[in-house]
């Protein structure tokens, strides 16, 4: 496929899908549902406007989405009480297919809304958007309303990031993504690099694509999605779609570090899957960092294990929910 012609055909502006009234009428011509999934853990700071805005304006004033809903992993401060009280549904992941061992992490909240929530279109928003408005759900649903032949949404936006409260630095952030997914997907799937923003906390697909792939229960969710779904169904399934820019709060470096190991290992694991290359041993999963304390460097270990969760329309449970 031609990149610069797939950019072209699939690359929006959220702009294109403003007109609010039209989209829903075409929402519910197609009758579709809309689902909104906000996954927390402890963001009490942000989480009461991120709902107040999506509540009033796609709920209420357009009634774009359908659901509403917090699943969170854990909180210990008042993330949920605040979204309780602005009108969420608010759910403990735990909570969800209980009998399944407990995992705790972004992408296992994800895969968990899959299961708990009742859209046809099910919408991704990152908790911590200081800058959250309409578009990041409008700008995101357009082109899955527009084109059947769309089946999942990124987004891609300017990053400012937020050095400290009120100070933003205009330039910076997707700093994993340039170091390494752009090399990654460079070397191994050329078609993928067309993908502006591939760690992006936002976007939206359709929920028949959403429950036919594993995720990984922590960082290699983003980039274990486009892997499987570009294996499967190429680079056509895609469309993205510009946000103009987004707000949210500064992570270290040793953070990203830990980012970038658990997409690393995700990564590493699908290339052999698919027998791009082989290991004679299996993936380390302890991350080492060191840390400076009274002029003494000591070594920190984390481990990351990047655990997946299977298929959701693999279980008993799913097939018996949705049948």
């Amino acid at each position: 496929m031609n990149l610069n012609s797939w950019i072209a055909d699939h690359t929006f502006h959220h702009s294109r899908f403003s007109d609010l009234p039209a989209l829903v009428e075409a929402k519910q011509q197609q009758k579709l549902r809309i689902s909104v999934c906000i996954p927390t853990l402890n963001e009490e700071q942000t989480i009461g406007k991120v709902i107040v805005i999506l509540k009033a304006e796609l709920m209420e004033r357009y009634p774009l989405i359908d659901e509403l809903a917090v699943i969170d992993s854990g909180s210990n401060d008042k993330t949920l009480e605040i979204a309780q009280a602005f009108g969420a549904d608010t759910y403990l992941a735990d909570t969800i297919l209980p009998a399944l061992e407990s995992q705790r992490g972004k992408g296992e909240n994800l895969w968990k809304a899959i299961y708990q929530l009742t859209g046809d279109i099910i919408v991704y928003i990152d908790a911590d958007i200081k800058n959250i408005h309409p578009r990041f759900v409008y700008g995101l649903v357009g082109p899955l309303i527009s084109d059947s032949t769309i089946k999942y949404v990124k987004a891609f936006y300017d990053r400012p990031l937020a050095v400290a409260p009120g100070i933003t630095r205009p330039t910076g952030g997707g700093r994993v993504t340039e170091i390494l997914i752009r090399p990654l997907f460079s070397l191994f799937y050329p078609e993928l690099t067309a993908i502006i923003q591939p760690l992006s906390g936002e976007y939206a697909a359709r929920r028949e694509v959403l429950a036919a792939l594993p995720f990984p229960i922590g960082y290699g969710v983003e980039t274990s999605h486009l892997i499987d779904i570009y294996n499967r169904w190429g680079l056509a399934a895609f469309g993205q779609t510009d946000l103009d820019q987004r707000v949210h709060r500064n992570q270290s470096t040793p953070s990203l570090g830990r980012m970038a190991f658990g997409i690393l290992r995700t990564f590493l694991r699908r290339a052999k899957n698919l027998g791009i290359f082989s290991f004679h041993k299996e993936l380390e999963h302890v991350l080492r960092q060191f840390q400076s304390i009274d002029n003494t460097y000591r070594l920190q270990e984390y481990e990351i294990l990047e655990d997946e969760r299977p298929e959701m329309n693999s279980l008993q449970e799913y097939q018996q929910r949705t049948s």
